[in-house]
């Protein structure tokens, strides 16, 4: 019954519908490989399989007395973070180097608010909510030498 239906379709007719759907089907592979070519590269990245970076937490509200760098701020630091050669205190190598004075700390503070509120460091330990709160208010304040 279809080689009748056919045969009553010019030759040339024929060849064109034949022609257009092998262009069709044609499209149709390339356009199935693409989607899955482009979806097995979505779970590809840098650290593939490493454990995931710690999550931030929120800058916190910084609201009453701003904490000041002489009585809350260097404290924190010379006790939880600058506790060593290797940690940041005095003579460190580290790559986040030594974090003994205003200046140093000061100009490392974008890095100290994202490692603090990351939760990266300090290493050997956690610091409490307050904590994070006083170094983070602290460099939103602009970072103050009192």
């Amino acid at each position: 019954m279809y080689q009748k239906a056919t045969e009553s379709i010019p030759l040339a007719l024929r060849k064109s519908l034949n022609s257009k759907a092998m262009k069709r089907s044609s499209f149709t592979i390339i356009a199935l490989a693409a989607i899955l070519l482009g979806s097995s590269q979505m779970g590809c990245s840098k650290n593939s399989g490493a454990d995931p970076a710690p999550t931030p937490t929120p800058d916190p509200t910084c609201v009453g007395a701003a904490p000041t760098f002489a009585a809350n701020v260097l404290p924190l630091i010379q006790t939880r973070c600058a506790t060593g050669s290797g940690c940041h205190g005095t003579g460190s190598g580290n790559s986040g180097g030594p974090l003994t004075t205003h200046a140093q700390i000061s100009a490392k503070a974008s890095t100290i608010r994202s490692q603090v509120n990351s939760g990266a460091m300090p290493i050997g330990g956690t610091l409490t909510a307050a904590q994070k709160a006083t170094i983070v208010c602290w460099i939103n304040g602009g970072s103050p030498n009192n």
